[in-house]
């Protein structure tokens, strides 16, 4: 299976999880997985969006409503291509980070023209209101619903007044478990999301939702079988449109 694209950069938080999605992934086992995996990954990931049109459509999107002059992350960049996307499409302030180091290499090696660097969703290295956009496609795969809350409240407070979010994730209820990946051995868990939850938690953040969209998978070949989610939500103030 594939994990949909970029890594869920995350702290593990202190607790005991309230429900089968909110297990116990450690985050030196996921920056170790996606570590071993990364030089794999970023071969056969890196050009993903050629075979997938309606992603790189929401992606013009986000880039037309959030390119203005600002600073846009790709968080949870995995080898930079949505932020190589982003910049050939006109976004000239464009970085990314990620929690594996390994993943940051073969993103800096791909795209020596932009800007990554190791990053923690929860504790986001980044002053407030320093973003003008955030695209998180697939970021919170690896990272327990009772982390997100925390997630998406510093996605908030990095977030300029009128700055937006993309956030894209895997729909549904399932925990897998796969052994291994791209041919190596792994130990972290992909949650699926219920899509109605995933929205109160970004409007209890803050955030106002602006659209929602869904689409089931494209072909095997392309990438893992699941329905995915899209949805684009604002920081109010400032800005909004």
């Amino acid at each position: 299976m594939d994990r949909g694209r970029g890594l869920g950069v995350w702290r593990l938080i202190d607790r005991a999880p309230r429900s089968p999605i909110e297990t116990l992934n450690r985050v030196e086992q996921v920056r170790e997985d996606y570590d071993r995996i990364a030089g794999e990954y970023a071969r056969r990931m890196f050009h993903e969006l050629d075979g997938k049109p309606k992603d790189r459509e929401w992606l013009l999107r986000f880039a037309s409503l959030a390119g203005d002059g600002g600073v846009i992350c790709d968080m949870g960049c995995g080898p930079g291509h949505v932020a190589r996307f982003l910049r050939d499409n006109g976004v000239e302030r464009v970085s990314g980070l990620d929690l594996s180091p390994a993943m940051v290499e073969q993103a800096r090696r791909l795209n020596p023209d932009i800007e990554f660097a190791e990053g923690n969703l929860l504790s986001l290295a980044l002053g407030d209101g320093a973003l003008a956009g955030i695209a998180a496609f697939y970021a919170i795969v690896n990272i327990p619903e009772a982390s997100l809350p925390i997630v998406f409240g510093e996605m908030w407070r990095v977030l300029r007044p009128g700055g937006l979010l993309l956030l894209a994730f895997h729909v549904g209820g399932e925990v897998l478990r796969p052994e291994e990946l791209f041919g190596a051995k792994i130990a972290t868990e992909f949650y699926h999301f219920d899509r109605a939850r995933i929205e109160r938690l970004l409007e209890d953040a803050g955030f106002r939702l602006e659209d929602v969209v869904e689409r089931g998978p494209y072909a095997p070949e392309i990438e893992y079988q699941s329905r995915r989610a899209y949805i684009f939500a604002r920081k109010p103030g400032a800005g909004s449109r």
